[in-house]
């Protein structure tokens, strides 16, 4: 088991109702708020109003239109900006992971004087950052209760993902409910993000039986009640366990005492949404299963026969192959079966950028020290069967 030094400090307030505390959260900081949002999701659920209502008194600055891969111009600048003029005391996301991951950008650039993205990129380390309270209204990402985001800079096709124990939340308020209207699409690539936040944790070469449980009945879960929101959107149970694993998904809990994975199916689809701006769940479901088999080998069989058997219950007694090619398989088809196009092709990515796009990759994530180490010929042959 590897050393670690771990401290989650953000308060969780989950179930039907939970944003009545709001209130009571906001008072603990100034009056000035930050509302940041995506498109008009929130004003059709009948939780901005709601939010509005609650808030009588404070004085709200409103940044919308935060786009899936939330960009660094214009949203971050404008959000950082809107804080210096406004004298903001304390940012409330409401809406998605994209959401939140770029409420966290702009909290640290607002404490910051210079360019903002000398923090993203980890130039300049961040001194403070603004509190952040959250209303989370989809389950996939995790950024509730982790201290990163991922955020996109297009003209240079980076896509980043920024981690500061400064930016985890203060409080995230999670209510079941407000998914219920999140499309079939949404929940399908919510399902597929964090499940690959948990493969990304479990395929290591250091692990404890603690931990790989914990993995192994994460998957479980997500499959299982993931099909049943897709099923049946309004099913609370299933959308509230759906959501208490996708927020576990990203916070390290899962790998505590592993060693470290490199998180190689992140490090490659963030070239994928950074280029052509793709949905971030179904790029990581093409890439996964490419990637597993290409790492399949003696060092690694191990792994995925584990997986297979304990996630998917294949057969024991086959041998080693056989299993862990099954286990590829189930989770390619489970992907397939809940609705995610299965090739880059379908997603709008053609062979024109592979060579670019793998240079790129190779070059910023450092995946030649991942659990299985890639180089860029590596990341171009997977790139090329995920077509």
């Amino acid at each position: 088991m590897q050393n670690f030094d771990y401290h989650t400090p953000t308060r969780l307030i989950f179930g039907k109702g939970a944003i009545e505390k709001l209130p009571s959260v906001m008072a603990q900081f100034g009056k000035k708020i930050l509302l940041t949002y995506g498109g008009g999701s929130i004003k059709k659920l009948g939780l901005y109003q709601k939010v509005k209502e609650l808030l009588k008194g404070y004085e709200i600055v409103e940044l919308s239109g935060i786009q899936p891969n939330p960009k660094y111009n214009p949203s971050v600048l404008d959000g950082v900006r809107l804080c210096k003029e406004n004298n903001i005391d304390v940012i409330l996301s409401v809406g998605g992971g994209s959401v939140l991951d770029c409420s966290k950008a702009i909290a640290a650039g607002a404490c910051y004087d210079g360019d903002p993205w000398d923090l993203i990129s980890y130039k300049v380390k961040a001194q403070a950052a603004l509190p952040i309270v959250d209303i989370i209204t989809l389950a996939a990402t995790g950024s509730e209760y982790d201290c990163g985001g991922v955020i996109s800079r297009t003209e240079t096709n980076d896509k980043i993902g920024y981690l500061d124990p400064h930016l985890f939340p203060h409080t995230s308020f999670l209510d079941p409910e407000y998914t219920f209207t999140v499309s079939k699409k949404q929940t399908a690539a919510g399902i597929a993000d964090a499940m690959n936040h948990t493969m990304e944790q479990y395929f290591v070469a250091d692990s404890t039986l603690l931990n790989d449980g914990f993995c192994e009945s994460m998957l479980r879960s997500l499959m299982v009640n993931g099909r049943k929101c897709l099923e049946n959107p309004e099913d609370y149970t299933a959308r509230a366990e759906m959501m208490l694993a996708c927020t576990y998904g990203c916070n390290g809990i899962l790998a505590l005492g592993n060693s470290q994975s490199g998180w190689p199916c992140h490090g490659i689809e963030h070239a994928l949404s950074a280029y052509y701006n793709i949905t971030h769940g179904e790029g990581l479901a093409i890439i996964t299963p490419r990637w597993m088999r290409h790492i399949l080998n003696e060092k690694t069989i191990d792994r995925f026969v584990k997986y297979g058997i304990n996630v998917f219950g294949i057969d024991a007694s086959l041998p080693k192959q056989e299993i862990a090619e099954k286990a590829i398989d189930a989770t390619y088809a489970f992907f397939e079966s809940i609705g995610i196009p299965m090739h880059l092709r379908e997603v709008g990515i053609d062979d024109s950028r592979i060579d670019e796009m793998a240079h790129h990759i190779a070059v910023n994530e450092g995946l030649d020290h991942a659990y299985a180490p890639l180089t860029e010929k590596d990341i171009k042959e997977i790139l090329l069967a995920s077509l």
